[in-house]
């Protein structure tokens, strides 16, 4: 399992979830101590405005490995919603879910490569970029409690990937979404005129 504590722009941080947890102390906090989370080991440099840690107006999601799934590869995580997430009547909105599970599911791919090695090339950050995904809203999800997410990859080659993943909370799922990923080839982009796949992550953002 996870901590993802929420991180509201200007906040300090503290501790290993950074941003302030207004629930106080969890299950997922004192598992996981100190330990870094997937983004701040892999790509601590990554400015997306989900998952980026360099960026200091994002949600800096974190994602640990959870073998406890019984998935390999398998990553989890928690989030807190920030009262800005609204969606109009009270809940999560749909695409802060949307951006919540593509940015997770990032987390499963690039574990993943670089347990492969397939390192990211043309210095770019990240090894794959999301190609498109595929996203069902089954149930509201709350904008006041901490939701989980789940992800493992489904199907892996070095050319592309694909994620399985969920937002949870009270052990029902509230999404479920399908992630295609692609190997990221920078000089493709800028040498021969092929355009990048487009999505969530995209080099450097």
């Amino acid at each position: 399992m996870t901590t993802g504590h929420p991180h509201r722009p200007g906040d300090d941080d503290n501790g290993p979830g950074g941003g302030h947890d207004r629930h106080g102390g969890t299950a997922h906090e004192r598992e996981h101590g100190n330990e870094l989370s997937v983004q701040e080991r892999l790509y601590p440099t990554l400015t997306c405005f989900g998952c980026g840690h360099a960026n200091p107006k994002g949600l800096k999601l974190r994602s640990y490995e959870a073998p406890t799934y019984g998935a390999d590869g398998a990553v989890s995580g928690l989030f807190m919603p920030w009262p800005e997430h609204d969606n109009g009547v009270g809940f999560l909105n749909g695409g802060i879910i949307a951006t919540l599970l593509d940015c997770h599911s990032a987390a499963a791919v690039v574990l993943e490569a670089n347990r492969q090695g397939w390192e990211a090339l043309g210095g770019a950050l990240l090894p794959f970029v999301t190609a498109g995904i595929d996203l069902r809203y089954l149930r509201p999800s709350p904008l006041t409690e901490p939701v989980e997410l789940w992800a493992a990859v489904s199907r892996s080659t070095e050319s592309e990937m694909t994620v399985d993943v969920e937002l949870r909370f009270e052990e029902k799922t509230r999404a479920t979404a399908t992630a295609t990923w692609r190997r990221w080839r920078p000089r493709l982009a800028s040498g021969s005129g092929t355009a990048p796949p487009l999505g969530g992550h995209t080099p450097g953002g």
